[in-house]
């Protein structure tokens, strides 16, 4: 029964997720949603920025401190190990509309484009951001990293281990095309409103401390082997060779 039970559970984490990370889309994008990133201002200046800021940090808090070795030991105290990860993506989600819920557009614009060609070009370059974070989850393992795996191998009593260290498609350009695409989403569109912008450069400043703290952890699972991937691939941008300070 525990076993079903379990598996119930993380398909109803991974539902939850599909349905947010569309809406994440439609509220990015600003297509489909009731409520999206520049809906009607609805509080003045300077109480919209404090909200949004404390919802990004927020936001922050939970999907890199859940995701910390020492965070996870504690939580293995009361959640069996192969519900952990989708107890941190249930999280995750429940964050993610929270932001949605309490979003406080602000109004006003960065810039706009008049140009329709341009527009066009720009909307394109924006979905192909969501395309390349969708296709650099399933190149590391879709349902690895969503905790569907985690839950079947429970199923059928095997014991879980972590992935090979493999360096395909993206990953052989950047080491976080996941991080990449959601950067291209967010800052390739045609217009730039404050709040978008704001929107943006709080989840930009976000991404690169995550990345700081993840790849921290990587070193600590793959050793000298992803130390040399830090050396031969860029880490946001393809060909240009960079690594994060150590710590």
């Amino acid at each position: 029964m525990k076993r079903i039970v379990s598996v119930i559970y993380g398909l109803i984490a991974y539902l939850t997720f599909l349905i947010t990370f569309l809406y994440l889309i439609g509220f990015e994008e600003n297509l489909l949603v009731p409520k999206s990133l520049d809906s009607a201002p609805t509080e003045s200046l300077s109480t919209a920025l404090l909200i949004n800021l404390a919802l990004i940090g927020l936001f922050g808090l939970q999907h890199s401190g859940m995701a910390r070795p020492g965070f996870k030991k504690w939580c293995l105290k009361t959640i069996p190990s192969h519900l952990e990860r989708s107890t941190y993506v249930l999280m995750t989600c429940l964050m993610l509309i929270l932001l949605f819920w309490q979003w406080r557009p602000l109004g006003g614009v960065v810039w706009e484009v008049k140009n329709i060609t341009l527009t066009y070009i720009l909307y394109s370059i924006s979905a192909l951001g969501w395309v390349i974070v969708f296709l650099s989850t399933v190149l590391i393992n879709h349902f690895d990293l969503f905790g569907l795996r985690q839950v079947y191998l429970y199923f059928k009593s095997e014991k879980y281990q972590y992935l090979d260290f493999k360096i395909i498609g993206f990953y052989k350009y950047v080491r976080h095309p996941l991080m990449l695409g959601f950067l291209i989403a967010l800052w390739f569109t045609p217009k730039m409103t404050i709040t978008h912008f704001i929107f943006a450069l709080g989840m930009t400043a976000y991404i690169i401390i995550a990345i700081h703290l993840e790849e921290k952890d990587l070193i600590d699972i793959y050793g000298d082997l992803y130390k040399k991937y830090q050396q031969q691939v860029s880490m946001l941008i393809p060909f240009l060779k960079t690594s994060l300070p150590e710590s």
